[in-house]
């Protein structure tokens, strides 16, 4: 039977984290000492381009809500004004399922801009958020109820699913 090997020697206070330490933990975008590097135009647009616009994490999880009662949904329709996340054709009804921080929420997510290139990351949202009442208002005009789930919404399941038995109901 071989020995076990020695522990790894207990860092004290105030000493640096080594190297590779920002690594393990995985915080991407992060050296040694935990400052940010800057990621290339490259690198960042293959970030945000991962960024998905549909079948995410809060939808699916509304939509597993629904399925238990209100089950004959159609997902992401063209032909209504706003591409609702949620359609039900038949009751002229749209459910909409937005992240806090890219739709501007009031919430504390939402309301947290980012520091590097604010001015960008506020025109950015403040377009968001107009294009999300002009499809809100062209819903209305053809007689279409809409509902809007927020992403802080779904920490508290039951409020939701009230929510949207009311909505449908």
């Amino acid at each position: 039977m071989s020995p076990l090997p020695d522990p790894p020697p207990l860092r004290g206070r105030g000493e640096a984290p080594s190297p590779a330490s920002a690594a393990q933990r995985g915080r991407a975008g992060e050296g040694a000492l935990g400052v940010r590097r800057k990621e290339t135009p490259a690198q960042r647009s293959a970030i945000m381009r991962a960024v998905k616009g549909r079948d995410t994490s809060p939808e699916l999880a509304v939509r597993a809500m629904l399925r238990t009662f209100a089950p004959f949904y159609r997902l992401h329709r063209k032909d209504v004004p706003g591409n609702p996340d949620i359609a039900y054709i038949g009751r002229k009804r749209a459910i909409f399922v937005h992240g806090c921080f890219w739709h501007g929420h009031e919430c504390q997510r939402g309301a947290r801009m980012p520091k590097a290139n604010a001015e960008y990351w506020r025109a950015k949202i403040a377009k968001n958020v107009a294009r999300d009442a002009a499809h809100q208002a062209a819903l209305a005009a053809q007689g279409w109820r809409a509902l809007t789930i927020w992403e802080c919404e779904l920490k508290d399941a039951a409020a939701t699913e009230k929510k949207l038995r009311e909505f449908l109901g």
